[in-house]
């Protein structure tokens, strides 16, 4: 897969040479260009932002450079174009294995109070946020998108099976895990993770599942349809347990 990055920081993206990204750029699974507007502005300084109309204080990021930014990329590799905003569709799950189904991806990473509308209304095809927050810039949100969206692209992460059982793959969290030693600070690993039954583990990890999602963000439980087997272990369940 290959990713656009249109950022006035591109020296932030760095990060993406780095661990498992960095790892799959080397081996040509993915592939980064970051394109910086200031190199398409025609102010003396290189800015690209102006005081905006309406009479409120505040810096917003002017249409033109962007868009020769964009024009810039080939439209064979521009793919679909995000902007990363606060005003956008929150990003979860579902709309990451979407995005990772595209063989291109451009992200605009918007400064100040925000990007000239006109542009986003002429070559934004959606904006997505990372949270009802907001954040100096798009930078650090589009890492987020990028990081995400990377690990659903065949190549990237090793064993396939660590995605399916991550948190929000099948709608639940994650439960709880553990490693060596056996014993820590007096608390003991779950005998059932050392019996050697796998059908006993599988189930526990479920019903762990299940314990998590149930206790710390039940509105999943609406949000998915459960199997057989979860519902009988979601029966099972105190709700007074918290993990």
């Amino acid at each position: 897969m290959h990713f656009n990055i249109i950022s006035i920081f591109p020296e932030l993206f760095t990060k993406l040479d780095y661990g498992v990204l960095g790892k799959a750029k080397s081996l040509k699974v993915l592939s980064f260009q970051t394109i910086n507007p200031r190199n398409f502005s025609t102010f003396k300084n290189k800015r690209v932002d102006e005081s905006q109309y309406g009479d409120e204080t505040g810096m917003v990021m002017i249409a033109e450079p962007l868009k020769k930014a964009l024009s810039s990329i080939h439209y064979k590799r521009r793919g679909r174009v995000v902007l990363m905003s606060p005003q956008g569709e929150t990003l979860n799950n579902a709309k990451i294995q979407d995005l990772a189904s595209q063989k291109h991806l451009t992200i605009v990473c918007g400064r100040y109070e925000g990007i000239d509308q006109r542009f986003i209304d002429k070559y934004v095809d959606e904006e997505i946020s990372i949270g009802d927050y907001v954040l100096t810039g798009g930078e650090l949100p589009a890492l987020v998108l990028i990081d995400a969206v990377s690990r659903f692209i065949p190549g990237v992460v090793g064993k396939f099976e660590s995605v399916e059982n991550d948190s929000y793959f099948n709608g639940l969290l994650k439960g709880p895990v553990y490693t060596r030693p056996r014993k820590f600070e007096g608390m003991e690993v779950p005998a059932v993770l050392l019996s050697g039954n796998h059908k006993e583990i599988q189930d526990w990890r479920t019903k762990m599942s299940l314990i998590r999602t149930l206790s710390r963000k039940p509105r999943l439980l609406d949000q998915i349809k459960l199997t057989k087997k979860q519902k009988k272990l979601l029966e099972e369940i105190d709700s007074s347990i918290i993990l």
